[in-house]
């Protein structure tokens, strides 16, 4: 079954990097999931300064705005999707990533399937 990993920091460095962990870390993390095959893929984002929102009204209005800055203390930062057996495979493969460290979380969905 495949599973999304949502990776929150809950703080960032001055490099714009989560707290608590470093670049070692995160490639011995991609390494440990290429060994065991389970990494089907994930990606870093760019600086949350980057983002836009778009929003669409009930008239098919287009709103597009610099953000978000909702009103949180955490960042998305990235995400893997893995493919293993259940939700417990995938909770442990979550507790091993770095970004679950120094006040951040990582929050395990499921992917929707849809009968593909």
């Amino acid at each position: 079954m495949k599973y999304m990993l949502l990776i929150n920091a809950g703080a960032i460095d001055e490099q714009g990097a989560a707290a608590g962990c470093d670049v070692e870390d995160w490639m011995a993390y991609d390494k440990e999931m290429g060994d065991a095959g389970i990494r089907v893929s994930g990606e870093s984002l760019a600086d949350l300064v980057t983002s836009t929102t778009v929003r669409v009204d009930r008239e098919g209005g287009r709103s597009v705005t610099d953000g978000p800055f909702a009103e949180t203390r955490e960042v998305l930062g990235g995400f893997y999707v893995i493919d293993v057996p259940d939700l417990d495979v995938a909770l442990d493969w979550a507790a091993r990533c770095p970004g679950a460290r120094g006040g951040g979380s990582v929050v395990v969905r499921p992917i929707a399937g849809f009968g593909a």
